[in-house]
Formats: structure tokens, sequence, C-alpha cells
């Protein structure tokens, strides 16, 4: 939206113009966002400490983790305003799938922190029932799928990678599509956040990923020439992939190793939640499989653990789940958990560009 008041100069001041360019503007959102969060990150410490806001740990969780209670905890609350502004200042405020990704960002934004707001500050260990958890998201992802289905120029073929001229049309039956895949990644990135910057690192990786994804998506030619479906406005999405990875970046210097502050249900629910609409939006959502792999790891081995002790009447495939937890157990230190996860999310994300070209 400031973008578009500045370029109304380009008349008289012909550098104005480079407020055209998606690129340009994109390195503005990630810079601004960095520099909200970075800037804000102490304050919003020393605040969210002063008002007793800790993370609570959980009895049956790793013993090396006591020493992290009363760590400041509800971070998403300086992650989503260092996503928001940036976002509405350098996107295309005329894009409906900008609008689209702001709501979901605010709504599981809203579900992560009245379910953080009844654990840290009521002192109710279990936050928002799993059927109240589960139906506002629900809720949320419907209003955004129907948005996306309904947009102009979306296209209800599915495309799959590595196949040239396989895109089944699946119609109305991509609305429930899009919902399990916004709820489904914003739960598995929830799963992720266990340790000290293990979620938001991945995430950096991964919408820095779809940064790419939506530029090309939204570049006639590239799009032609890739032979992947052309968005029209998926373009500036990439502005909003940038500042999540700006946000992430200025949050990441207070989450890292031994860890300041934890991002908490309202950070993790909601980026979680916008990395599978800007999957859908850029119409690579076969790909987050890859891009979030890491996050779908971590997803499968809670349920298959769940499974198993259910079926076997007590028995464990891993020591603990999330996954992160099994290796803690097994001897690894944390920070050598994290790293190596975070090597694994780059090396799937790489995987994910060659996509682009084997088909």
């Amino acid at each position: 939206m400031l973008y578009k008041l500045i370029y109304l100069l380009h008349l008289d001041y012909s550098w104005v113009n480079v407020f055209r360019y998606i690129t340009f503007r994109t390195i503005l959102s990630a810079l601004s966002a960095m520099i909200i969060s970075f800037f804000f990150g102490k304050w919003v410490i020393e605040k969210l400490r002063a008002m007793q806001i800790g993370q609570y740990i959980r009895d049956d969780g790793p013993p090396d983790h006591k020493s992290k209670a009363g760590t400041p905890t509800m971070g998403g609350c300086l992650i989503l305003p260092a996503i928001i502004i940036p976002a509405i200042c350098w996107a295309d405020p005329t894009c409906i799938y900008v609008w689209v990704v702001i709501f979901v960002i605010i709504s599981f934004g809203i579900i992560g922190f009245v379910d953080d707001y009844l654990k840290v500050v009521r002192k109710n260990s279990k936050g928002l029932s799993v059927l109240s958890k589960f139906s506002f998201q629900i809720i949320a992802a419907l209003i955004a799928a129907i948005a996306i289905y309904c947009s102009p120029d979306f296209d209800p073929r599915l495309n799959l990678p590595f196949f040239k001229r396989v895109s089944p049309e699946i119609s109305w039956g991509y609305i429930p599509l899009i919902v399990f895949i916004i709820v489904g990644a914003s739960n598995a990135v929830n799963l992720t956040d266990g340790l000290d910057g293990l979620a938001i690192s991945p995430l950096i990786v991964a919408f820095g990923s779809y940064l790419v994804f939506s530029y090309l998506a939204g570049h006639t030619k590239i799009a032609e020439y890739l032979q992947i479906p052309y968005v029209a406005g998926a373009g500036e999405i990439s502005a909003i992939c940038g500042a999540v990875v700006g946000a992430g970046l200025g949050f990441l210097w207070y989450n890292a190793y031994p860890a300041e502050i934890f991002m908490g249900d309202v950070g993790s629910l909601s980026l979680g939640a916008v990395l599978g609409t800007v999957a859908v939006i850029t119409k690579q959502e076969i790909v987050l499989i890859l891009v979030g792999g890491l996050f779908v790891f971590e997803a499968l081995s809670v349920i298959f653990q769940v499974g198993y002790f259910k079926l076997t009447g007590g028995q464990r495939i891993f020591r603990m789940a999330p996954i992160h937890h099994h290796f803690e157990l097994k001897g690894w230190p944390e920070p050598k958990v994290i790293v190596r996860f975070w090597i694994i999310a780059i090396i799937l994300a790489l995987f994910s560009f060659s996509t682009l070209k084997l088909r």
C-alpha cells in the first residue's frame, strides 16, 4: 500500500519507477520485517518476562528441558506484526491473494494466542481443547479456501511435480484439499516447535523457497518456459514470503540456542497455516511435501507413535515423539539435533527446486 503512494511520484522522480518491481519490494519487505523483529525483540522479551508469560514444560518431557521453564513465550506476538506491516506496505493491495494470506495469519494467530493465553496466563496446561482448536482452524481455513477457489484466475487443476502433462482437474474437491493443506501445515509446524530455533529456521528456508516459487508462478514468460502453472498476482506473495524470512531472521537472533524467547502457538500455528496457503496459491502444494519435509516427518512421527501405542497396548516406536525428542533421549545434545535438522531442511528445499525442470 505504501509503495502505491510512493509510486504516485514517478512522473516527477524517475527513480521511483524502481518500486514497480516485485524483486525490489520483496527486498524492502524482508529488510523492514527483519528490522522490526530485531529492534523490538528485546522490548517484547522484557514485557513478556514482566508479565510472567513463561513457557510451561511438561513433566513427561526430556529432563534437560526443565531449565527452559519460565522462558518468555508467545513470541509470535513479535513475529506477526513484523510480517503484516511490511506485507501491507510493500505488496500490491489490489491483489486478493495478499489479503487471503493476511487473513490466514491473523485468524490462526488469534487461535494460537487464545491457546497460549489459556495455557500460560490462566495456567491451564491443556489450553484449547483439541476439538475446539481444530474446529476454529477448519473454519478459518475453509474461508481462505473458498476465497482462493472463487478468485477469478484460480485454476482448479492440480499441478503434479515431475509430470509434464498430468494435471487432473478436481473442481470443488480443491476446497477440502486446501483446508487439509492449511490445517495440516499449521499443526505440523506447531509439533516441530519444541527446541530452540528448531521451527523458525526451517520456516525461513521454506518461505525462502516459496519466495522463488511465487515469483516464478507470477511471471508469464518464466512460468511458460518452466512449464509450471502461471498464477496472475502470485508474484505479490513473494513480498509476504520475504517478510516472513526477514521477521524469522530477526526472531532467530533471540530464539537461537539458548533461547531467550519461544514463538508459542500464536507463532507456530499461524506461520504453518501461511506456509500451506502460499503453497496452494502458487500451485506448488504437492511440492510442500518436499519443502516442508521436516515438518511432515515430525507430524508423521507423532501419528505413528500414537497409532502404534494404541494398537500394541503401550509399546512405542520412538523413545518420545515428536521425533526430535527421540534423538535427544538417545544422547544427542540439543544444538546437534537442531543444526542437523536445519541441514535436512536445506537439502529438501534444494531438492524441491529440481521439480521445476525434471518434468
